[in-house]
């Protein structure tokens, strides 16, 4: 083989893509600078050409010469059939092997090696290598540890099909989505808050919802709280302490230091500025809840650890169970306040490195502000754990609906923490489209393909498991990640990117598996380039679609109601594009512009045509429809203002839906004009930063979100009804 097709094998066996075909059709091939520089973020030498030689070899061989696989994933109920391979001369004779069930007990057995299927041969340094197959019975759901030998596997065994609440098997529901920090309340501390949410659970449970859908609720960088974008986390496994109602929490009644410091003068003029602000003041909100946060683990330690007492029974009980992941999480944030940053490729190479001698000095010297820091993950899990009982009592049949973020950024706790199952160097992103030229960017760093199957997909594991506790539906942002994602090497543009295959079937087992036992349903965000048939594979796997209203067009316009595929969860909007009134204004497309996002006026020229052409199609479908208001025509869309009727009318559209969930926005239920996040913009706009205009209270005392919401719940309830 030539250097060409040596490197291209490489890729090929790494998982890297040789091509991709663009939006306009043109195909772009994968540059030979881009496979090494992503073959060296996966730890895989190909610098020179010997080097890619030896490991494209290694490739080939490695699999040959070990008995067993790193792990296997076997489906419920189902024969599970297990390679074994063995040298030619080693192929006989008893073989014993075990199977440890995740429950401790064991499954005993022995293999006569002539007897097994042989049915494949490999061919290394002049010896033949055999592949034979060993049949076991069905086993139970579960992580598993197959034994043979000298040799160890994990065996997943998974459900076919994710969890499906039961009602929504034979009901259409719907819910509410928002940004839990632009909710507003009479007592919050300048950003919606735990106590908030659950204010707002019964209401929408009142009104008939069953869910409410929720940004990614993170840990973010306390030490830089302005980065406040929930898609760009430090850690995936653990939640934002800023969303805590610190006088919610138990030690709040017990502390008189922190209940005198939170009714001062000084304090009180400090907390009502933040909660009057139009965007949330991060730094501010931090500087507001971190010191008595402080003050209450201080109070906590001397009233309860110091005693021994039940509480703080709990709170070892959920460090315990949290273990390596939170202890990870809490000596990071120790670090980054000790060193000035948590930029940890720049720390000291013992901590950059995770020397365990070095972080065994730094738990013991700082003991307290690491148990302050776990304290505070506590708390968070107690105020999140009574948001979801409160939709559990009130009759919700999904709850909470948690987002799962793609990744975490380069310089997170979950990175620093677990280096070996990430792809150090390489970013998440997207190659150039209409959109973005330039191609985007994310600034997250990737999962490794090639190790998770070494590591048992156990932090793939560990990230759903996290998220999906408590909770009745997780959303998995990207979720084209499960088999493919856009990688970017180290150093490189977004435009020097390639697309990387990731083990579709072992991530939707475990997925499976997770989703059964915290019976939590699955959202697929799938907008986007979506592969051929990967969104048939996740309805197969019982994963809800993301469908919604401005993409989902025919020929001559908006898609009808009844053409909406059943497993879905359909909305008018995101966070990351315009509000329903925001799009009818072209609020987006002037934030665009004022911002210089257009390459040049003909792109922009061409968006604001293509916007006055949406909104007379808009009209035209909800006259279609019969649901457009009386005396109003298409043709009235270039000087018709939008009125909360019109809303009304778009939400009976999509109610008309046969999908199994219909999420409303709550920005579009209270008239919010500018999104949440505008793509292409850092700093420029507040993205992850606005607030809502009025407070919780004063929403509901008024009749029309209470109304808005009552008129949603009755059309879903007429749909079931004149369905079914």
């Amino acid at each position: 083989m030539d250097r060409a097709e040596v490197l291209s094998k490489l890729a090929d066996a790494a998982g890297i893509e040789s091509f991709y075909w663009d939006m306009h059709g043109v195909r772009h091939e994968t540059a030979p600078d881009t496979i090494r520089g992503l073959l060296k973020a996966f730890g895989i030498a190909a610098e020179s050409d010997a080097e890619a030689r030896a490991s494209l070899e290694t490739f080939w061989r490695a699999p040959w010469m070990r008995l067993l696989p790193p792990v296997l994933v076997g489906e419920g109920g189902e024969a599970i059939a297990i390679a074994l391979r063995l040298p030619q001369e080693a192929a006989r004779g008893d073989l014993p092997w075990t199977v440890v069930l995740e429950d401790g007990s064991r499954r005993n057995g022995v293999c006569r090696l002539e007897d097994l299927p042989h049915d494949d041969t490999g061919y290394f340094d002049g010896k033949e290598i055999f592949q034979l197959r060993l049949q076991l019975k069905p086993l139970p759901l579960g992580y598993h540890r197959f034994e043979a030998g000298d040799a160890v596997m994990r065996l997943i065994v998974a459900p076919k099909r994710c969890y499906l609440p039961a009602k929504l098997t034979s009901e259409k529901v719907w819910g509410l989505m928002l940004q839990l920090y632009s909710l507003k309340s009479e007592s919050d501390w300048g950003v919606g808050d735990f106590s908030d949410l659950r204010l707002l659970i019964d209401h929408v449970a009142a009104a008939g919802g069953n869910a409410i859908g929720l940004n990614p609720l993170h840990t973010l960088f306390l030490d830089t709280p302005e980065n406040a974008s929930p898609y760009s986390p430090c850690s995936r496994l653990f939640r934002n302490p800023l969303y805590l109602d610190v006088t919610a929490i138990a030690d709040f009644a017990e502390c008189p230091t922190a209940r005198q410091l939170a009714q001062s003068g000084i304090f009180r003029v400090a907390c009502e500025k933040a909660r009057l602000a139009e965007l949330v003041d991060y730094p501010s909100v931090a500087s507001l809840k971190l010191p008595v946060l402080e003050l209450l683990y201080r109070s906590f330690a001397a009233t309860h650890l110091a005693l021994g007492d039940e509480r703080a029974s709990a709170f070892h009980a959920y460090v315990a169970d949290k273990g390596h992941d939170l202890e990870g999480l809490c000596d990071f944030q120790v670090l980054a306040e000790e060193l000035g940053t948590h930029d940890w490729p720049r720390w000291p190479q013992a901590f950059r490195e995770r020397d365990e001698a070095a972080l065994a000095a730094l738990r013991q010297s700082h003991a307290d502000r690491i148990g302050f820091f776990a304290y505070l993950q506590w708390q968070c899990e107690l105020q999140f754990i009574q948001a979801a009982e409160e939709a559990k009592a009130r009759g919700m049949a999904v709850g909470l609906y948690n987002d799962l973020a793609v990744s975490v950024d380069a310089s997170s706790a979950d990175h620093w923490t677990h280096q070996r199952h990430f792809a150090s160097g390489a970013r998440v992103g997207a190659p150039p489209d209409p959109f973005n030229e330039k191609g985007q960017d994310w600034g997250v760093v990737p999962l490794n393909p090639l190790h998770l199957p070494e590591t048992g997909f156990s932090h793939f594991a560990a990230l759903l498991r996290a998220n999906m506790r408590h909770a009745g539906a997780l959303r998995i942002d990207h979720v084209m990640g499960l088999t493919r994602l856009y990688l970017i090497p180290p150093g490189a543009t977004a435009t020097s990117g390639a697309y990387v295959r990731y083990p579709l079937t072992e991530l939707l087992a475990v997925a499976a598996l997770e989703s059964q036992r915290n019976h939590c349903l699955i959202i697929g965000e799938d907008l986007g380039t979506v592969p051929a048939g990967f969104r048939e594979r996740l309805a197969e796997a019982n994963v809800l679609s993301s469908r919604v209203l401005y993409f989902e067009r025919a020929q001559n316009g908006f898609k009808p109601p009844d053409s909406y595929p059943g497993l879905a969860a359909v909305s008018v909007s995101t966070h990351d594009l315009a509000t329903l009134e925001g799009y009818w204004v072209g609020a987006d497309l002037a934030a665009k512009d004022q911002l210089g996002l257009f390459k040049d006026d003909s792109e922009k020229s061409s968006a604001l045509a293509a916007r006055a052409e949406d909104k007379v199609q808009l009209l035209a479908a909800l006259a279609e429809q019969g649901l457009l208001p009386q005396g109003l025509a298409a043709s009235d869309a270039k000087s018709l203002a939008w009125t909360p009727q019109l809303t009304a009318a778009v939400h009976a559209y999509l109610g008309e839906a046969p999908s199994t969930l219909f999420m409303v926005q709550m920005d579009d239920l209270v008239s919010q004009v500018q999104q949440a996040n505008l793509p292409g913009s850092v700093t420029e706009y507040p993205n992850w930063r606005r607030r809502l205009v009025k407070t919780l209270e004063e929403l509901f005392s008024e009749p029309q979100l209470a109304d808005a919401m009552a008129a949603i719940g009755k059309a879903r309830v007429a749909r079931n009804a004149h369905k079914a």
